[in-house]
């Protein structure tokens, strides 16, 4: 059997660069608290862009903090999403989808476009792309960083590898492992930073 070859380690983001591209939004817009809620939603939740814009209404669970997600091949998974993100969408599904949907075209989508269709893949990364530009970012940042760094950034902070696997709704554990090749050369520059005989 040939050696596995291995995958290419994805591009991450630091916490503080999410962080700046999520606070570049310009909330004088008029679709700010949908753009912010969705890209705070990708972080918070690590979800592949075709299941952030399949999101319906009825998988919100808010009150328990958790969404329901439909994956790969219709699978199943409950991922958490922290009070920050319950929030955001809150504001959004409050306050601006209501003026979305009054079209009637919503469909129950949570994500909503400006004639109140569901958000396509190519308006998340034009969300992205804009305030990537307006926070500085230089890095190629796509949806899927997002993911990646939620994953990275998880295990960086001890989280467990097969949580995560659940999380990202990998079947594969192996898929998953692909994350702790990054920890790894993050502990190794942690050491090389603070180790006295590094």
């Amino acid at each position: 059997i040939s050696p596995r070859i291995n995958r290419n380690i994805p591009t991450t983001l630091l916490v503080e660069e999410i962080d700046s591209i999520i606070k570049s939004i310009d909330m004088s817009k008029k679709y700010a608290l949908r753009d912010k809620a969705s890209l705070i939603l990708l972080y918070a939740s690590g979800l592949r862009v075709s299941e952030l814009i399949d999101l319906k209404l009825k998988s919100l669970l808010l009150k328990e903090g958790f969404i329901r997600v439909f994956g790969k091949s219709e699978k199943e998974r409950i991922v958490p999403l922290g009070n920050k993100a319950v929030l955001h969408i809150q504001n959004y599904i409050f306050n601006l989808r209501p003026l979305l949907a009054k079209q009637g075209k919503s469909g129950g989508f949570v994500f909503l476009n400006r004639n109140g269709g569901h958000l396509t893949r190519m308006s998340i990364w034009n969300i992205l792309h804009e305030n990537c530009i307006r926070a500085g970012i230089t890095k190629k940042v796509s949806p899927h960083v997002f993911r990646h760094s939620f994953a990275t950034h998880l295990l960086e902070g001890g989280a467990d590898l097969r949580a995560v696997q659940e999380m990202l709704g990998h079947s594969n554990i192996t898929t998953t492992q692909i994350y702790t090749h990054i920890d790894k050369t993050y502990l190794k520059e942690v050491h090389k930073q603070y180790h006295p005989l590094a």
